[in-house]
């Protein structure tokens, strides 16, 4: 909890009747490389997880069975099937564990319950909330306009290490190529 609480801090001061109502609503998860948390097409989404350790990935999967990855979120982030979440549309990503994850999971009824008690907690949320459009924004102008040497060189500065337990079809999904041109990209490097 004290990774949670420290995250939070980075934005809002919290007192101990704060911390004693975040540690009600949360369950802290050890889960195993390979766990999947949310299914594509699952209904009923009401979770979210905040990541201590270790990597989870969301993804799509096409018609084709083809998967695109969207997200990675490692230690001191947050992810979810956000759309459906807030939409109580059908999950349209799956998201599962590519390596050993400890986690803080949080149903959204509690989250938005907390809100109302504790709207400093709000305050949090918005400006997390705010981080994480403008990195979506960033990513898809960096797809937009980025070269794949360029993309690839940014993934490695934003997600240091994550390439050596992330398996090379993730990495290639994220970065809008295929594993052929991730390998050429790297033996390049080299």
């Amino acid at each position: 909890m004290e990774s949670l609480f420290n995250h939070i801090e980075r934005f809002v001061k919290l007192d101990g009747k704060i911390k004693t109502q975040i540690r009600s609503i949360s369950k802290v998860k050890i889960l195993e490389k390979g766990t999947v948390l949310i299914k594509q097409n699952q209904a009923n989404v009401k979770s979210t997880y905040f990541v201590v350790d270790g990597c989870i990935r969301s993804y799509y999967t096409d018609d084709n069975a083809k998967e695109h990855t969207v997200q990675f979120s490692v230690k001191d982030n947050w992810i979810s099937d956000y759309m459906s979440l807030y939409t109580d549309e059908r999950a349209s990503l799956t998201i599962e564990c590519i390596s050993d994850v400890t986690l803080i999971e949080a149903s959204i009824f509690d989250i938005e319950e907390i809100f109302k008690k504790f709207p400093l907690l709000e305050t949090y949320h918005r400006s997390n909330l705010q981080m994480n459009l403008v990195k979506l924004n960033r990513r898809i102008l960096n797809l937009l306009h980025l070269s794949a040497n360029e993309r690839y060189k940014l993934f490695l500065e934003y997600y240091k290490g994550l390439d050596q337990f992330a398996l090379n079809l993730h990495i290639a999904s994220y970065l809008g190529i295929t594993q052929q041109s991730l390998s050429r990209i790297r033996a390049s490097k080299v």
